[in-house]
């Protein structure tokens, strides 16, 4: 009896406490919270929410079919390189950081990051080996040392790639200078091929593992010109400038390749050392705006963002210029070997002079093409950045 007694108890007990829980609730499923906002399904498979130009994205790890229903905002950071020259061509180096404004399609956004220089690189060098080149191939390893010591620098990393008709990685990317050296040094020559566009996609992938507290850097080395390339050339500088990587280019000249197999190469006397075939006049300084004079009708930086915002590869002999000008890189022309070689050390000095600028990309940003604009606060002084980015719009959009 005193047993039965007890559950009786302990059942009235239970009741007690639990049937008031229940009886708060109202029938069917429960009720939402009145000041919770509802929660956005996104399709499976769709990439997190926020995903802007990327650069520099926070970890957000990989979308799993358990996680796919969760909302992940992944901060995004976009970082665009700056050279400030003087109206003789010469470098600014004694700017600060409140000196510099930049806009995201005309919004002035606030500076998170600004260096001037000092950021560790990570390069990669791609550089053809077809035998159209085949005559300035000795002048292309003797770049070797001014690419290790002036681009490298003391901090940098760099992975070299060859392309032909198959494009090969001749380092994998290291900080060992002597292997890099090597490597540039002693690759051959091969067929006739030329993709150029497939070489640099393969560039941008071993950047894109590069930690995001690395600046990314490629440099291509080769002729303007591609042949039978599965990548196109737009989607590759999409993919740069989301990357936050900057293409500079140095143009071989296949025409004094010719005169050099012919034997009747004679540098002519062509003031100094500049860009070939159309150097600039004596005593006009060297300013990404004046080069650009030079190229006659062409507008490159609208070419630059037509390319990236159709993803083709419809342009002919201006693919360096392009892709230096898409990404806020710069391209230079060579014909003498002397000129191959200080290309490089004007590249490298110019890596590691520039200021670096970054800034948290707007929040629910349109698809389209992002126009960057920076200014500085001195007047009279040429600026050269990267143009922008694009971001594709939606799936099924």
């Amino acid at each position: 009896m005193g047993m039965a007694r007890s559950a009786v108890l302990a059942a009235i007990l239970f009741a007690g406490f639990v049937l008031p829980a229940f009886g708060q609730a109202p029938p069917g499923p429960m009720a939402p919270n009145p000041n919770a906002k509802p929660e956005v399904i996104p399709p499976a498979g769709s990439p997190p929410s926020g995903s802007a130009p990327g650069t520099k994205p926070s970890g957000t790890p990989a979308t799993t079919p358990k996680d796919r229903n969760t909302i992940r905002v992944r901060a995004s950071e976009v970082t665009t390189p700056v050279t400030v020259l003087d109206h003789q061509g010469q470098m600014i180096l004694d700017l600060a950081q409140n000196d510099f404004h930049v806009f995201d399609n005309g919004v002035e956004q606030p500076i998170d990051h600004w260096d001037l220089g000092g950021e560790a690189l990570s390069v990669v060098l791609v550089v053809e080996a077809s035998s159209h080149i085949a005559p300035l191939l000795p002048a292309v390893h003797q770049t070797a040392i001014v690419f290790t010591q002036t681009v490298m620098a003391q901090t940098g990393r760099a992975a070299v790639i060859s392309y032909d008709d198959t494009v090969d990685v001749q380092q994998a990317m290291t900080s060992d200078q002597d292997a890099v050296e090597n490597a540039i040094k002693h690759f051959k020559v091969g067929t006739a091929g030329m993709l150029l566009y497939d070489a640099m996609s393969r560039g941008l992938s071993i950047l894109q593992n590069e930690p995001g507290n690395r600046r990314r850097v490629m440099l291509v080395m080769g002729e303007a010109q591609d042949k039978d390339s599965e990548s196109r050339l737009g989607e590759v500088l999409r993919a740069a400038q989301l990357a936050n990587i900057t293409i500079y280019t140095i143009g071989l000249s296949t025409t004094a390749a010719e005169l050099r197999t012919q034997d009747q190469y004679h540098p002519p006397s062509m003031g100094p050392e500049g860009t070939y075939p159309l150097p600039l006049p004596p005593g006009t300084p060297q300013t990404p705006d004046a080069e650009q004079e030079m190229q006659g009708n062409i507008n490159l930086l609208a070419l630059a963002q037509w390319i990236v915002q159709r993803g083709t590869n419809e342009v002919k002999n201006h693919a360096l210029e392009v892709a230096a000008t898409a990404t806020g890189g710069r391209y230079l022309r060579t014909f003498k070997d002397l000129t191959m070689q200080k290309a490089m050390d004007d590249i490298g000095g110019e890596l590691h002079a520039q200021y670096i600028l970054s800034y948290k990309a707007p929040q629910e940003e349109p698809s389209g093409f992002h126009d960057i604009r920076v200014t500085v606060s001195r007047p009279g002084v040429n600026i050269r950045t990267r143009p922008g980015y694009y971001l594709a719009p939606a799936a099924g959009s």
